[in-house]
């Protein structure tokens, strides 16, 4: 076995290949970027290298650059991971040359399997079914329509040498056949230097299983089942789930068979997946095969009780494989669902940023390899941490969320209660769609198709809803806490002073409130609350309601809402309240009258005080030029500062109050010109 290996990969697949290698005595070196010298999977490295600077052709994609670190630090061998040199037949080459382990697959079956056409041509001879269609090297525009009528329509035009759902086109008709041709190619070109295309019949309702198989270098091949991987958009996985819903011990057979002889067909060595496209009427056809290991390999793991990671380091040193075919069961039900920064409701478009806080389900880790088959019921796979980066440079996966039960209602039932677990603060996730997707009726009741989320686009994106009166209730407890202990901070040994403390108290009236937030839509709530000895009043559209904290434990708050009981989280990040409650996240900005109150001007040019207050610091003086945004006056009022800011760019004209001044509501502080 080898005693040191580079991981020339970064993000979870980085760390999982390191957790392995561990827990069997491998040391690891791990190669970084500059944007990820303080990933994770740097810190859980024995040892790290800088590459280059952020771009991936700067540093994951340079081959030489990597094979030359692991000469440096003796590593024996060089795990790609998934993406960037993982399929590359020349990187596997160069790692060869050098005297290193490419664990990986020979470069010649990545070379056979590169080409979708070719692939296709040596999968016939092999008798692996394939969709009907034309694979070969006449690319003649009228020909190919040509090939496209006799098939019929609709049909499938796709880059030969393409992946995640670049240069595809689907054709419903004879007459749109030469604008999508044109568009695929010029797609494939961009994208792969290669603008081949196939033609196939375009299978209406389809289902993506796929087949893990595996093989060594002492002539032994075998399949670890199916994963379904239907439930895509753009042609790119959202879940995956194992095994394959509806899927007969005879069909499982036939598929597993012919992935076998497709490994078989290469020469293949290592983890492979063979990807087949299925109709509802049980017939399958061969599609691709992806010569690495996949990004969703956890569900075969959770159902097989093996680490495929593990099986790879062991093919690589030249064992044989760890177990036969008859030797393979399995047990229970595994989904995964991938935790991306993305915003759905916006095209799935990434988002970046910086995760200022995450939370993930209570997990177990898995135990791989272990004697026994009962796996976590939760299992997360991340490559992040609290405090994070997700850059614009790589792919924006968060983590993968894997769960695990003795049957998939089971396991469905802890996806969803998983995902309402989850919590990210600091950029759009794709949480709250992942948990919708989960609860559908199509998904829950395995109705599954390539085509779910687009055909359920209605349920799945449904428009945007007022935030319930308790996620409201919780961010208003919040804010009013976290009040009371800035001004307990402030009021010192004076504690005692009624004066001194944000509870709302009046020497002959009750105090009430008006408490302005505004949700991600934009719509306003103006919640008003009406001070009591012990709690407040509520009052929200119309509606009066008393509430009261029963109990606080950090960001965690439980409050009796009338007669309802109500527990969440409330995280705030500066004006932001994130609140989870009731498996939902709703993020609501304070409007702050004190701390907003520079954004517009009054009084004919002068900025006033909101609120009766205390002028702490005067940060502009007269005849100054600021910039719209620049702090001008720093008051105090109940005991919490508050900075009044310039509305444009423009000129104090004149400061009206020195510091340690009181001023009333409504009084000017300065006078303001603003620029021209």
């Amino acid at each position: 076995m080898f005693k040191k290996i580079l991981i020339a990969n970064r993000g979870e697949i980085a760390c999982r290949v390191a957790a392995t290698a561990r827990r069997m005595g491998i040391r690891t070196v791990a190669v970084y970027s500059e944007a990820d010298a303080n990933a994770k999977h740097v810190a859980v490295c024995d040892e790290a290298v800088l590459l280059g600077e952020a771009p991936a052709k700067e540093s994951y994609l340079c081959g030489d650059k990597i094979i030359a670190v692991a000469l440096a630090t003796g590593a024996e061998a060089i795990h790609p991971g998934y993406g960037f040199l993982s399929e590359n037949a020349e990187f596997a080459e160069s790692c060869a040359e050098a005297g290193l382990v490419f664990i990986g697959p020979p470069a010649s079956a990545m070379r056979a399997m590169g080409s979708k056409s070719a692939a296709k041509s040596l999968m016939e001879k092999a008798s692996v079914p394939l969709v009907p269609g034309y694979h070969g090297d006449e690319q003649d525009p009228a020909f190919l329509q040509r090939q496209a009528d006799s098939i019929g329509y609709p049909v499938l035009l796709k880059a030969s040498a393409g992946g995640g759902g670049k240069g595809m086109r689907v054709v419903d008709n004879a007459d749109g056949f030469k604008e999508a041709l044109a568009s695929c190619k010029r797609e494939a070109i961009s994208s792969f230097g290669d603008d081949k295309v196939l033609v196939e019949k375009y299978l209406q309702r389809p289902r993506h299983i796929e087949i893990q198989v595996f093989a060594d270098t002492h002539g032994n091949c075998i399949y670890l089942f199916e994963r379904d991987c239907s439930v895509q958009r753009r042609h790119q996985k959202v879940l995956e789930e194992a095994p394959a819903p509806g899927m007969t011990e005879e069909r499982r057979a036939a598929m597993g068979d012919a992935a076998v002889a497709a490994a078989k067909a290469v020469g293949y060595v290592g983890a492979g997946t063979v990807e087949f496209i299925a109709n509802q009427d049980g017939s399958f056809y061969f599609m691709e095969m992806n010569t690495r290991l996949q990004v969703e390999h956890p569900v075969t793991e959770m159902i097989t009780g093996t680490d495929l990671v593990e099986w790879q380091l062991r093919v690589a040193a030249g064992e044989p494989l760890p177990k036969r075919q008859d030797e393979l069961r399995i047990h229970g039900h595994a989904i995964e669902a991938r935790i991306y920064a993305e915003n759905p409701d916006k095209g799935f478009l990434p988002s970046i940023g910086t995760l200022r806080h995450l939370e993930t389900p209570a997990a177990v880790n898995f135990e791989l390899g272990g004697n026994s088959l009962q796996p976590a019921a939760v299992r997360v796979d991340s490559g992040v941490r609290e405090g994070d980066a997700i850059s614009p440079y790589y792919d924006p996966m968060i983590a993968k969320l894997i769960v695990w039960g003795v049957d998939r209602k089971q396991a469905l039932a802890r996806m969803a209660q998983a995902l309402a677990q989850y919590q990210i603060v600091g950029l759009a996730a794709n949480i709250a769609f992942l948990k919708r997707l989960v609860e559908c009726e199509a998904f829950a009741g395995a109705n599954l198709d390539t085509g779910l989320i687009e055909r359920h686009k209605d349920t799945l994106f449904p428009p945007a809803r007022s935030v319930p009166v308790a996620a409201l209730a919780l961010a208003c407890v919040a804010l009013l806490e976290q009040e009371k202990d800035q001004a307990s901070k402030h009021s010192g040994a004076n504690g005692g002073d009624p004066w001194g403390q944000a509870l709302g108290w009046r020497m002959n009236a009750q105090f009430i409130r008006t408490l302005p937030f505004s949700d991600e839509h934009g719509k306003e709530y103006e919640p008003c609350f009406k001070y009591l000895p012990h709690g407040w009043e509520l009052t929200i559209k119309g509606i009066d309601v008393d509430v009261s904290l029963m109990t606080r434990g950090g960001v965690e708050l439980s409050i009796k809402l009338g007669d309802t009981s109500v527990q969440g989280c409330v995280r705030r990040d500066g004006d932001a309240f994130h609140v989870f409650v009731g498996g939902g996240h709703h993020t609501l900005h304070y409007n702050d009258p004190l701390a907003h109150a520079g954004e517009a001007e009054s009084e004919g040019g002068r900025l006033t005080a909101p609120m009766p207050g205390k002028v702490v610091a005067v940060l502009a003086a007269q005849g100054q030029d600021v910039k719209k945004g620049d702090p001008l006056v720093i008051m105090e009022a109940m005991k919490m500062e508050h900075t009044i800011a310039a509305p444009h760019d423009g000129t104090v004209d004149e400061v009206l109050y020195a510091v340690g001044d009181q001023v009333t509501d409504g009084a000017p502080l300065l006078a303001f010109r603003a620029a021209a």
